[in-house]
């Protein structure tokens, strides 16, 4: 058995891990600024996106099909038996489903799709996971299992935004609460739920509130469980790692990152987010 992992850029996996993993494979998602095409990550980058956020027509758009047959066909020719698929929220973009009808059609290798119900890096430690678990010699049903119970079970994802108005032009809104919030300057703490679709897990008057939120809420869940920790910012990245340093002496941290949110999920959260996003180490 010979088992190849491919996700999607939602995992906001970095190129470095990307290029060290070689049975790793990586379908940019499209991101369309005034009518022209740009694959995520690859040719264009978050500085670009919000640059230009404000006044121009920024949408995102599902990966290219033919981007996803190439890669399978690379695939099956470097002798992979086995593929798995781990996509970002089918709760919260279409390319669940446009790789589920593409990966029906595939013939000659044993394909096994995994939804994350989550996004950004959530998912890309479950990518990470899988990988680890593959180069082990597991099997992919062992290594499904083993994704649920990091998704449901040891890890968790905040995000806090200054703005919900990018939300609400992607039609990303889910169901955050909080219409009367740009008023009153309520700032949500957002997670995604079991069903892969945002909720508000708390609020606060103000973003300096909403990330001590974040961090308790942290502090809750794994109290001095050992974690690795990914930080993810819009535009800020001092601000990242000064948070960043902060929790490294309130939780028992093992690996901190400090990410740039990948551009096609920053252009429906804005510039001024930043997101805390663990999981636990065994």
């Amino acid at each position: 058995m010979k088992i190849a992992v491919l996700t999607d850029s939602g995992s906001n996996l970095s190129q470095e891990f990307i290029k060290k993993h070689k049975n790793l494979f990586v379908i940019p998602l499209m991101i369309i600024i005034d009518g022209k095409s740009f694959r995520d990550q690859l040719e264009i980058s978050a500085e670009e996106i919000y640059s230009q956020i404000d006044e121009k027509t920024i949408t995102t758009s599902l990966p290219e099909i033919s981007d996803l047959k190439d890669n399978i066909e690379k695939i099956k020719k470097d002798g992979y038996t086995d593929l798995l698929v781990v996509n970002i929220s089918s709760g919260l973009s279409g390319t669940f489903n446009a790789f589920r009808i593409e990966l029906e059609q595939v013939e000659g290798i044993n394909v096994t799709q995994y939804d994350t119900k989550t996004l950004g890096a959530a998912q890309g430690y479950l990518v990470e996971e899988a990988i680890e678990l593959v180069n082990k010699g597991q099997t992919v049903k062992d290594v499904i299992k083993a994704l649920d119970k990091q998704r449901y079970e040891n890890s968790v994802a905040y995000y806090t935004i200054n703005t919900l108005k990018y939300l609400r032009r992607g039609g990303r809104i889910g169901k955050v609460e909080g219409t009367i919030g740009d008023i009153l300057h309520i700032k949500p703490v957002i997670t995604v739920n079991e069903e892969g679709v945002y909720v508000t897990s708390a609020k606060a008057f103000g973003l300096k509130r909403s990330l001590m939120n974040m961090k308790n809420l942290l502090i809750e869940k794994f109290e001095q469980l050992k974690i690795d920790l990914t930080i993810h910012f819009g535009n800020d990245k001092a601000k990242a790692e000064e948070l960043g340093d902060a929790l490294k002496r309130v939780l028992n941290i093992r690996n901190l990152t400090i990410s740039a949110l990948t551009p096609v999920l920053g252009i429906h959260t804005g510039p001024e987010m930043f997101a805390y996003v663990a999981r636990v180490v065994e």
